[in-house]
């Protein structure tokens, strides 16, 4: 599906309408990363500016690694707060939705966007939006939604309002989603980060606090991955990490404990595609990466009621972890051509 632009009638019509102060809430994706943070705290911080009372609802926890954040700790978690949430969005004037592009990604809060007389703006970078928003910011190409909040807020001629803060929480959405610049990028993704940097983000710094702050229990379950779940497939380019629910306990494995961890794959000599499997107490997650023109949002899309990007794409089942593994090596010749 094609990008889809804000019109200038649609961005006069989205300032005249933040002119003033509104209910806002701000929504982003079930198991939020660095760049659903990140442009939700960055738009709140924006929006902050014109004396809205602004809310960020996430459905659920986020990892420890952003606590740095401004705001973070303002953030409303719907699994622990759901009647204040579903209040907030039953009063909200307007809902901005981020980094996701159907209301099942939302989960439990879904039905409640969809039931709200509120002016709804979609800001998102994957693939075929659902037509549920009133304004439709959609642009598939983009780095990340961090990338678009920024495009945003200078289309909304405001750009005079970036500050430290709001950059700080924009910079981190493009360092997450593009593997600090290894992926995903174009040319606006580093006139972004150029205008970021120029209104005063220490970039080395932010890298410093997500990259550089694992626990020892983090790291010592990165070195199980890799010495004992990890599988190379190498006439199919493929690695794969399968992690049990026996490691979760063995391991305490907590949100965010397992971030990043399936990129570790790419860095092997020869590999293009590269498969973490968690088996949970109830369901069998997977998230895919890959490189080039092999397209793992296929794989999700087509086997696993998943999606998301091209490169890196996310997906679950009800099953056993090993009927999982055998699916994916078993529809993996479909998308990867046999190496000799």
């Amino acid at each position: 599906m094609r990008s889809m632009v804000l019109s200038a009638t649609d961005i006069s019509e989205i300032k005249e309408a933040i002119a003033y102060p509104k209910g806002i809430v701000i929504i982003s994706h079930r198991n939020p990363d660095g760049d659903a943070i990140g442009s939700s705290l960055g738009l709140k911080l924006f929006l902050d500016k014109f004396g809205h009372n602004s809310k960020v609802i996430l459905p659920s926890d986020y990892p420890g690694t952003f606590h740095f954040l401004s705001g973070i700790d303002q953030c409303i978690i719907f699994d622990h707060e759901q009647a204040k949430s579903k209040e907030l969005i039953a009063a909200a004037d307007i809902i901005f939705c981020l980094d996701f592009n159907s209301l099942d990604r939302v989960d439990k809060i879904g039905p409640f966007i969809q039931d709200s007389k509120a002016k709804k703006v979609l800001i998102d970078h994957h693939l075929d939006p659902e037509p549920f928003a009133d304004y439709v910011f959609s642009d598939i190409h983009a780095s990340s939604t961090c990338e678009m909040i920024h495009k945003f807020i200078l289309d909304l001629s405001e750009g005079e309002k970036l500050d430290p803060e709001i950059g700080e929480a924009l910079f981190t959405g493009l360092i997450t989603d593009t593997g600090s610049f290894k992926y995903s990028t174009r040319p606006e993704t580093y006139t972004t980060a150029a205008d970021l940097k120029k209104i005063g983000v220490d970039d080395y710094g932010l890298q410093d606090k997500i990259f550089n702050t694992v626990t020892e229990k983090q790291m010592r379950l990165l070195g199980h991955c890799l010495a004992n779940r990890m599988e190379v497939i190498p006439e199919y380019a493929a690695g794969i990490i399968a992690l049990t629910k026996e490691d979760y306990v063995s391991f305490d494995i907590q949100r965010g404990d397992t971030e990043g961890i399936v990129n570790y794959l790419l860095m092997l000599q020869g590999i293009e595609v590269a498969a973490f499997i968690r088996e949970q107490p109830t369901i069998v997650k997977l998230s895919l990466r890959s490189k080039g023109d092999i397209s793992v949002q296929e794989i999700c899309r087509n086997h696993f009621n998943g999606g998301g990007h091209k490169n890196a794409s996310g997906g679950a089942a009800y099953a056993k972890l090993d009927d999982i593994v055998t699916r994916f090596k078993t529809v993996l010749p479909r998308y990867v051509n046999k190496r000799l």
